[in-house]
């Protein structure tokens, strides 16, 4: 994918977030996400962050937590207070047609971000929402590689296996075989288990195994 067809998929990805926030209750708004101590509302608060510049990443230093992780869960968890749900699917749409991020990462982390937070509020919702091969294609390959920001401790788990994925000419790493839907391998590189009963091959009894006691986290 080229930068303008990765920023498509994220304005597509953000729309169509934004379309299954609208119809969400308020129950569902406070419904536990993926991310383990999320909300769903704490995570759609979270992507309204996603284009922060220098200021305000500075600002963020002021409610340091003792860690990226901590600090990023605690500002999420503000705004989620802050704001009502009208503002804050109002503040994601608004980022739509837009290509800033925030100013330490690249449109990459962008991607993967809404990505794999937008399946984080769908899935244990029990709501599909589509998310293309292609864009989780550049999204996995990505997470896998990533120096910085720091990789997820669940890519480090992902090393020994030859993940390929089964609709889309997509495979990466060497040793027993991991196969499935990309969208799939994409989650489960992201640490979300929830994707693990769409995955086969001769590895993942022992994936599942690294994977279990593994929480998903912050992506």
């Amino acid at each position: 994918m080229n930068e303008d067809q990765i920023w498509q998929a994220i304005d597509t990805q953000r729309a169509r977030l934004c379309d299954l926030l609208a119809e969400l209750d308020d129950d569902q708004w406070r419904q536990p996400s993926l991310c383990p101590g999320w909300t769903v509302r704490d995570v759609a608060a979270h992507l309204t962050l996603q284009q922060l510049g220098p200021g305000a990443v500075l600002a963020q230093m002021f409610h340091w937590r003792g860690s990226t992780d901590r600090t990023t869960a605690h500002v999420a968890r503000r705004r989620a207070a802050a704001l009502t749900t009208e503002q804050l699917i109002a503040e994601i749409r608004a980022t739509i047609g837009s290509r800033r991020h925030i100013v330490v990462v690249t449109r990459l982390e962008t991607l993967c971000d809404i990505l794999v937070h937008s399946q984080d509020i769908a899935i244990p919702l029990g709501r599909h929402l589509d998310l293309p091969a292609d864009a989780a294609a550049v999204a996995a390959s990505r997470t896998l590689s990533m120096r910085w920001p720091p990789p997820l401790p669940s890519v480090r788990k992902m090393a020994g296996f030859r993940l390929t994925a089964t609709d889309i000419s997509w495979s990466a790493g060497d040793g027993p075989t991991v196969r499935g839907p990309m969208a799939a391998l994409l989650l489960v590189c992201c640490g979300r288990t929830a994707a693990l009963p769409q995955l086969s091959g001769d590895g993942i009894a022992e994936l599942t195994a690294r994977l279990a006691p593994q929480t998903a986290g912050h992506q």
